[in-house]
């Protein structure tokens, strides 16, 4: 069963999918989209969907350090229940704090430009999400 991570932004989604046996998270995009206008994302998601044939969609949960949700959260948690009415298929919200801090700290390490990790940070951050996921079940 292959399962697809979302790293939800004001205006972007990074988007990782699992291996079939569900062990490891492979990025794969970003997708550009307008936060105000959900269904702006809805075209490229459900592609991404039947492409990869995912069962799931495991969607990033930013919580404050001490536990709260705030507004991004409760964006995140809207989304969530977006992508389970028009897509028809089950989400999980897994706590995603400080993963896009670990991806950028990864991608430094890696000696890649600023320019660069701006590109790949989102599809990072939904890697880790994923894997973090993954590895919990």
């Amino acid at each position: 069963m292959k399962i697809i991570g979302l790293d939800v932004g004001s205006k972007t989604i990074g988007v990782a999918v699992s291996d079939a046996l569900g062990w490891t998270a492979q990025g794969i995009t970003t997708i550009k989209w307008n936060e105000n206008d959900r269904k702006s994302a809805d075209a490229e998601l459900k592609a991404i969907i039947e492409k990869h044939e995912a069962e799931k969609i495991v969607i990033g949960l930013p919580k404050h350090m001490n536990g709260d949700i705030g507004e991004r959260g409760e964006a995140s948690i809207a989304y969530a229940k977006h992508v389970e009415k028009v897509h028809n298929i089950p989400t999980d919200l897994w706590d995603e704090r400080l993963t896009t801090v670990a991806a950028e700290r990864i991608l430094i390490e890696a000696d890649m430009s600023r320019k660069k990790r701006k590109k790949v940070i989102d599809k990072m951050a939904a890697v880790m999400i994923l894997q973090g996921y993954l590895d919990k079940k």
